[in-house]
């Protein structure tokens, strides 16, 4: 059964949150997403009853974007074997009925294409965030050099890539996001942060190449730009393309903001539609990060105005003064949660209560009605 939702009644005082805004023809409800969220409930990559619910939920609750977590483009391209996957076509009917529902509730349904590198073959955080052995369901990981993260935890040596192999990993990519447009994503993100494959390209940190992939500013993008150019090119016009970033890794020798607003303006003329602005988490550096409300916004805004392209916004944004002052600003496009999501599926509702919004639609008539009359 759909529900339905109200018509949004404009009002003198209609929040810039609850604003709909357009990107290249597709309509989102308002300025509030769900940001990519690892669950670690999968079998053999497959999407299930709990995801079905978990972003469900969220639809029903009003975000204009729904996420699902990092969707890996390989079995090894995995963090764990719980890790939901699109590596066959076997996958996309369960993914399908998830993005069918998520739409059919007003939500624009994205997905984030991603693969661990060697950060992969670990169990669940609550399970100890350690590298599993071969013998124990692990395997063999790979990265751009033959470097560990370097944490107690995750040991393992990745194997280095060759250039074939890289090449493979790219059309992984570019497979992966043709199943997601046939299960029905209208935005697909690759993942090219938080220590994953994609970003220890990136970083000086974990990329020690001395061949194309390495060395230089233009090497280390290569293979992240390689792969937005073919998965670009394999889905449809009208699907947005996001990358999400770490757009510093809080090192003096990593990768920089600096860097980040270079690379934005090279995704912006391959076609990118969004950058999302994350950092960190290429090196076990967490206690440099200065963790607080809003410690990313400023990348987002900088990317923003510095790049050109249109950015969203991430971290510790949990109070709806502080999502509407992001868009408002304009220091971002769309603000995206991720924890604050977990603990209020109906976060815009409560926003749009607390910012006075009189009428809009943020939950379906079935919830509507009774919270709005009784209260």
């Amino acid at each position: 059964m759909t529900a339905t939702f109200p018509t949004p009644v404009p009002t003198p005082l209609l929040s810039p949150l609850f604003t709909p805004y357009t990107l290249r023809g597709t309509t989102f409800r308002n300025h509030l997403g769900v940001s990519p969220m690892c669950m670690y409930s999968s079998e053999d990559g497959f999407f299930n009853d709990f995801h079905f619910v978990h972003l469900g939920s969220k639809a029903l609750g009003g975000f204009g974007l729904v996420f699902t977590e990092a969707t890996a483009v390989s079995p090894e391209g995995r963090i764990s074997p719980q890790d939901a996957g699109l590596w066959k076509d076997d996958h996309i009917a369960p993914l399908k009925k998830i993005f069918d529902f998520v739409k059919s509730h007003g939500a624009v349904a994205g997905l984030q294409l991603a693969h661990a590198g060697r950060k992969g073959s670990a169990t669940a955080p609550w399970k100890g965030d350690y590298h599993l052995k071969n013998n124990e369901g692990g395997w063999d990981i790979i990265a751009p050099s033959p470097v560990s993260f370097g944490s107690q935890t995750l040991f393992k040596v990745p194997n280095e890539l060759t250039v074939d192999e890289i090449l493979e990993v790219e059309d992984k990519f570019t497979a992966a996001a043709r199943r997601a447009v046939t299960a029905g994503a209208q935005v697909v993100e690759i993942h090219g942060a938080h220590g994953y494959l994609l970003h220890e390209f990136l970083s000086p940190l974990a990329n020690k190449r001395s061949d194309d992939y390495g060395g230089s500013f233009e090497n280390r993008t290569r293979f992240l730009l390689e792969t937005v150019t073919k998965v670009k090119e394999s889905i449809p016009s009208e699907v947005l393309l996001f990358v999400r970033l770490s757009t510093t890794d809080w090192h003096p020798e990593g990768w920089t903001v600096d860097d980040s607003v270079r690379l934005a303006s090279l995704l912006k003329g391959l076609g990118v539609d969004m950058v999302d602005c994350s950092s960190g988490f290429v090196i076990p550096n967490h206690h440099d990060i200065p963790f607080g409300p809003g410690f990313q916004v400023p990348f987002a805004d900088r990317i923003r105005r510095e790049a050109g392209i249109a950015t969203a916004a991430v971290g510790e944004i949990t109070r709806p003064e502080q999502a509407e002052e992001i868009i408002q600003s304009g220091e971002a496009d769309i603000v995206l949660l991720a924890r604050q999501a977990l603990r209020d599926p109906q976060f815009p509702y409560t926003a749009a209560r607390n910012l006075g919004v009189k009428m809009v639609n943020t939950l379906p008539v079935q919830f509507g009605h009774w919270v709005n009359r009784y209260r």
